[in-house]
């Protein structure tokens, strides 16, 4: 433990990171594209999965850990790609990435973070991180940071396919905000003429492994294992960048059948919660990226904040798997979750109904 004992649950989190950002900042953490209907429909696909537990089994140890990419991790957990994340904290992107080092567990970069592949993989220079890329040049420009990545020591390269063109946060657009990196923006039109053949072109070109984040549906998973992607990342940018789709955990469980264990899946999308990592797992997800529960835990107390973050969810995480009877997430499969009608709560009232009670 880090000692930080003013953190003890994770709703915790919530008032000192809203506390320190500026009303501008916290609507961009936690905002969504328009109506928010796909923000809020990814803690309503989490919620409609009720937990099935078995009882009377020996559950006196219990093993977190996770594997994936190749590597051993202390939890099936990755700290996702968030941008800007230099307008929250201290050091922007070095924060995680020491958090996840001396936490044990896997950091995905994003290439709009703050200070930038070379400080922050010196920041970390032992453990495996993964790089995300925008692309925003034309091929030269795409090679030359895939190099730098490599030259730096990152596992796996992660392209970001769900941002033809940025979504309409209202929350953003209501306040004339830019964060610090889309004032700097440049090339868009690059990422919106980047197509498979691209893709196909950098999986030749490079040995490296290639992850594909913003998958949403079955034939786009399928497309991509196909032609030997090594990672396929459920995502919908948080809700942040096409209004009124499925959540990430409703579309999860056709993307695992439709991949059949030719690619590797990462889904992220409103995990908030020990129990939440615990039902993708069981729908088939190698890993759960965790976006705006790191973003609060960074805002709150930056990397300390962050590395208790992570333990807390692995409290709940083993507690979760304990009461449902495994000792390992290798044992759980879909039949230890059955679809229920959701709380019709808001999704951050969802994740932490206390926050209403003041405690």
């Amino acid at each position: 433990m880090t000692g930080n004992s003013k953190f003890e649950v994770l709703h915790e989190f919530v008032e000192p990171a809203r506390a320190n950002l500026s009303p501008e900042t916290w609507d961009y953490l936690m905002g969504g594209a328009e109506t928010e209907t796909s923000l809020n429909r990814n803690r309503m696909s989490i919620d409609a999965l009720a937990l099935r537990p078995r009882v009377l089994r020996n559950v006196e140890h219990v093993d977190l850990s996770g594997k994936f990419l190749g590597s051993s991790w202390r939890l099936p957990v990755l700290l996702a790609p968030i941008g800007s994340l230099q307008d929250m904290t201290k050091g922007g992107g070095k924060a995680p990435a020491r958090a996840a080092a001396k936490f044990g567990v896997a950091h995905m970069l994003s290439s709009s973070c703050a200070p930038g592949l070379e400080e922050v993989a010196a920041a970390a220079p032992q453990h495996p991180k993964i790089f995300q890329i925008y692309v925003r040049g034309d091929a030269g420009w795409l090679d030359e940071l895939v190099r730098r990545a490599i030259d730096h020591g990152y596992m796996a390269i992660c392209f970001t396919v769900d941002l033809d063109t940025f979504g309409r946060r209202e929350r953003d657009i209501a306040k004339r905000y830019l964060t610090t990196a889309r004032r700097k923006a440049s090339g868009e039109e690059h990422q919106a003429r980047f197509c498979w053949s691209d893709v196909e072109r950098i999986k030749k070109k490079f040995d490296i492994p290639l992850i594909l984040k913003g998958i949403a549906t079955p034939g786009d998973a399928a497309r991509a294992a196909g032609m030997g992607i090594d990672a396929v990342y459920v995502s919908n940018h948080g809700g942040r960048q096409l209004d009124h789709v499925q959540g990430s955990t409703d579309v999860l469980p056709e993307i695992v059948e439709k991949i059949a264990g030719r690619a590797e899946i990462i889904v992220d999308g409103g995990y908030m919660r020990g129990s939440d990592i615990v039902k993708a797992i069981a729908l088939g997800a190698d890993a759960v990226g965790i976006g705006r529960l790191q973003g609060l835990a960074a805002a709150a107390g930056g990397e300390d904040a962050i590395i208790r973050m992570l333990e807390i969810l692995e409290q709940e995480i083993k507690h979760c798997l304990m009461l449902l009877g495994v000792t390992s997430f290798a044992e759980l499969d879909p039949s230890f979750v059955t679809r229920v009608t959701p709380l019709q709560n808001n999704w951050l009232d969802s994740a932490f109904p206390l926050l209403r009670e003041g405690y």
